[in-house]
């Protein structure tokens, strides 16, 4: 008897490509750990790297301040 795979499919377009090598290589930790951190920081400066390369693309044209409600809208859809 034969039996089915259940594929789930997601489409993550090629923003998300970009999004996910940045976070294979580990650019953001390697940012982090060159500039340092401030008791103050809200948003660590390789993750404002990570959001500058994105909208650079010219695919997202929202200001940087709502960029982490792009990752929050598109991992709940993943």
């Amino acid at each position: 008897m034969k039996t089915e795979l259940q594929v789930d499919v997601k489409d993550i377009d090629h923003l998300g490509i970009i999004a996910g090598i940045i976070d294979e290589i580990g650019l953001v930790e390697i940012i982090d750990q060159e500039i340092g951190t401030h008791a103050q920081e809200k948003v660590s400066a390789g993750l404002v790297v990570k959001a500058m390369i994105i909208n650079c693309m010219g695919f997202i044209t929202a200001p940087l301040y709502l960029f982490s409600q792009f990752f929050v809208g598109n991992l709940q859809n993943i």
